[in-house]
């Protein structure tokens, strides 16, 4: 049904940007189509309905007639909803169809030859660091990795390893091995203006669980790159790069999109690119992902559902993961936690230290339970919807699956 409801909405997509412009008349046309295709699919009547209309309030404006080509419309949706979530003022977000792709884009851009350091942790997310990893193998730059233990310290090691050297710093906001949130980027972030390099945050694990505000928070010169695949639901496809603005950088690593803006101008001596974002911007994809982007987060704001409500949702599942957890007395040789800093240190899962992380997911799926595992961490990311009573009946399978463990 999903390989059907795809193949139908790129069709739609794909009639609306033959058109020159949009009009209220073929909006109209492709929102009956949608709306059809929705509820032929089982989505609920009254998520449809919502949706629809939403979109079509949005859709119908009249700046957005005259100055937008269907083919960007829905992609203007998702880019403001984005940015709502970081907190950012318009025009500062470019899509990807992954976080990889846009770091490096971000890498290629960087004055490598008169900068040749990067500096990182020893904890990110493969895309930044099997990136790097490969670039120090080929002995391209220097890699400066600082350990992510204890977290507490993280940005007094970036910050003493930054210098006249480096080009950049590249860290997460939130650990995607253990959830500690990575706190005094802002300093981070300060140390990399005086020293000439560029900040690259990975909020990845921090949207739609952790709530930001990039000024709030002293990030506004900071790069960020993310997705809305975790906690966003927004499933594959839907990766951003934020890029602050005043950056006149030249990626090498480029797509014609990124001249998008310069096509109709006199020919140059050099390759020519977009203003601010827009000359970040990749080549061709397949843009159907932004179709379920923009229905989620409608569904997200029809329902009240703000980051600072979700951020208390988890913080409460997590607390009572975690609660619930102490209360077993599990040998902490075999399970345990980090109780040295509050929940609230923590972003969307509860991760438990087990030497036989991956049996114990195992056992927990033969009991419907379903986590995932990181090496001899075991994660336990509960979804907003879950009850209290299944959570609770969560760590009750995992009790059973300890026993199981314990009798070989």
């Amino acid at each position: 049904m999903l390989d059907s409801l795809t193949a139908r909405l790129t069709g739609i997509f794909d009639r609306l940007r033959g058109y020159g412009r949009l009009t209220e008349e073929n909006i109209q046309e492709a929102l009956r189509e949608v709306r059809r295709a929705l509820l032929e699919a089982d989505v609920n009547f009254k998520v449809v309905k919502g949706f629809i209309e939403r979109v079509r309030v949005k859709a119908v404006g009249q700046d957005v007639l005259t100055s937008l080509t269907p083919g960007q419309q829905v992609l203007k949706i998702v880019r403001d909803e984005l940015m709502a979530l970081l907190g950012t003022a318009d025009n500062e977000i470019v899509l990807g169809q992954n976080s990889h792709e846009l770091v490096v884009r971000f890498l290629s851009a960087l004055p490598l030859r008169e900068r040749p350091k990067l500096v990182t942790t020893d904890a990110e997310f493969h895309s930044i660091r099997r990136q790097l990893d490969r670039l120090a193998e080929e002995g391209v730059m220097e890699i400066v990795k600082v350990s992510t233990e204890p977290a507490a310290a993280i940005a007094d090691r970036l910050i003493a390893a930054v210098d006249r050297r480096t080009a950049a710093v590249l860290v997460s906001s939130v650990l995607y091995a253990n959830a500690r949130i990575v706190t005094s980027l802002d300093r981070v972030m300060e140390r990399c203006r005086r020293m000439g390099a560029e900040l690259l945050v990975d909020a990845y694990h921090q949207i739609g669980v952790v709530p930001c505000a990039l000024r709030r928070d002293g990030l506004d010169d900071a790069f960020v790159t993310g997705g809305g695949y975790k906690y966003c639901q927004l499933g594959e496809g839907n990766c951003f790069l934020r890029v602050p603005p005043g950056r006149a950088m030249r990626p090498v690593i480029t797509g014609w999109y990124a001249e998008f803006a310069a096509l109709g101008g006199a020919p140059g001596s050099g390759v020519a690119y977009g203003a601010g974002p827009a000359r970040w911007a990749g080549a061709t994809y397949d843009p159907t992902s932004h179709y379920r982007a923009a229905h989620v987060f409608d569904f997200f704001g029809t329902e009240g559902l703000t980051p600072p409500l979700l951020r208390d949702v988890s913080q409460h599942q997590i607390g009572l993961l975690a609660e619930r957890f102490d209360g077993l007395d599990a040998d902490p040789a075999v399970v345990t936690r980090d109780r040295t800093v509050p929940i609230e240190a923590f972003g969307g899962f509860l991760a438990l230290q087990a030497r036989h992380a991956g049996r114990l997911q195992a056992a927990l799926r033969r009991r419907g339970v379903l986590t995932d595992h990181r090496g001899e961490v075991l994660r336990l990311g509960p979804a907003p919807y879950l009850s209290d009573e299944q959570l609770e009946a969560a760590v009750a399978a995992l009790a059973e699956a300890l026993a199981e463990l314990r009798q070989g």
